[in-house]
Order: structure tokens, then sequence, then C-alpha cells
């Protein structure tokens, strides 16, 4: 997931880093195909150059020496108003095949079902970044058919639903999950699956999606990691905080 991420990034784009996976995909990226990628930290920092030591989150000091610039939350946010952000990375509880991501109930409002943590800056991402590419666990319980409640949308319930929402840009360009990638049909605006993980089928994707899923006639294997990129992985997360695999 770190590394199809990282492939997400060209070079020389802006990027809203993230937390988490995203993190670790941004300085792989960084470290590797996209040296002049610039990242942006929503806690407002802002850096051209990789830490010169390993993270953990956006906050911890070696992501503040020497960044490009230390601002606040509300420089940062501004940026990504006006249009400077050409991709961010986000997640959620449950995603439909639209694209929409749900953080803030589960078994909808009236009557309330279970309350989440809502949406910190993930609506703000989905609706000014140029595009979002959205990172999850994927799970029956979380690919449902319609989200239970719209924190960050996607495409809405169709064509022309972000049009008709006044959302003049961006959108899902992609869905990175645990067994494969989605990208997405421009004429339905639906997920489509593209890619498949080493060792995943296509009935597995399915078992594990609330709707029939829609297969891409060029449908095939992701390229695996290489060697220089799960030694960069390590470089950047040596003790497997993130993803689990210790140096």
């Amino acid at each position: 997931m770190v590394v199809a991420a990282a492939r997400e990034i060209a070079d020389g784009e802006v990027v809203f880093v993230g937390m988490r996976l995203p993190l670790l995909g941004f300085l792989l990226a960084k470290a590797t195909h996209a040296p002049n990628a610039v990242g942006v930290y929503e806690l407002g920092v802002i850096r051209d150059a990789v830490s010169p030591e390993p993270i953990l989150t956006m906050g911890d000091l070696p992501n503040l020496h020497r960044a490009t610039w230390l601002a606040d939350t509300g420089d940062i946010m501004a940026l990504l108003q006006n249009g400077a952000v050409d991709v961010s990375f986000i997640g959620g509880a449950q995603i439909d095949r639209f694209g929409n991501l749900n953080t803030t109930y589960i078994g909808g409002v009236d009557p309330v079902g279970t309350r989440l943590p809502g949406s910190g800056g993930a609506c703000d991402l989905a609706c000014l970044a140029k595009r979002h590419i959205i990172i999850m666990a994927h799970e029956r319980r979380r690919f449902v058919p319609r989200v239970d409640y719209i924190t960050s949308p996607g495409f809405g319930d169709g064509p022309g639903w972000r049009q008709n929402a006044g959302l003049s840009r961006g959108g899902p360009s992609a869905v990175i999950t645990t067994l494969g990638t989605f990208r997405f049909d421009q004429q339905t605006c639906e997920m489509v699956l593209s890619s498949l993980h080493p060792g995943v089928s296509v009935e597995e994707v399915q078992a594990n999606t609330g709707w029939p899923v829609a297969v891409s006639p060029m449908l095939g294997q992701g390229p695996p990691p290489t060697i220089q990129e799960l030694a960069t992985i390590t470089r950047f997360d040596p003790r497997g905080y993130w993803t689990g695999f210790e140096s």
C-alpha cells in the first residue's frame, strides 16, 4: 500500500501528506522518483527536502528542521483553498462505489448510530485538492453500497454531482486498499478495479465489497515493490511503527 501510494505522486507535485501510510508514501516518492515533490503538512509545515531523521508524526522535530515554511493550519488550508495542492491522501470508516467517505456516523444520524471522530480536514481535502487518493483497509463492512453519512465527498451519486454541488475541481482518482487499487470510470464515476496486489484474486475483492465490483478489462497485478523501495521504507520506518515490519 505504501509503494502504491508513492507511485501515485508525480515529480514536482505539491502533496498534502497526511499521516500513517501516506506519510511513508510521500517520503518514499520523494526519495526515489519524485525528488522535486513538495510536502504540505496540516499542522503548518511545508518541506521540499526529506527530514534528516525518521519521523513518526508530522510534528516530530526532524520534520520541522530547516523546513521550507513553518506556519499554522490556517495558512496551509488557505493554500488548499487557493488550488495550490495537487494531490491529497485521506481515508475513512466507510466508502461507497462513488468514492464517498464516511468518518462521522455508522448507522445514520436519526436515530444517531455510532459516532465517529468526524472530518478533521478530510472534507476540505476531498473538496479542494486537484485530486485525492483514498487509502483504507478492504473489508466488506467498510466497502458499502451507500455510506451512512457523507463526510468527505467523492462523486456523490454519480456524474455531474460535484459540479452541481459547486465543487469546481478535484475528486478521487484512486482507492488503494489492502487488496488492490481502484480507479474511477470517467463516464459513470464508479470505482473500477484496476490492479490486484500480489496473491489476491478478483473473487477475494468481491467477497470483501458490498456491491458488484466493476473490473477493468486491463486488470493485472500491480508491480511488486522493488528491493530499493523496500529498503527505503525500512529507512523511514526502521522500527515498523506504521508498517509492522522491523528492520
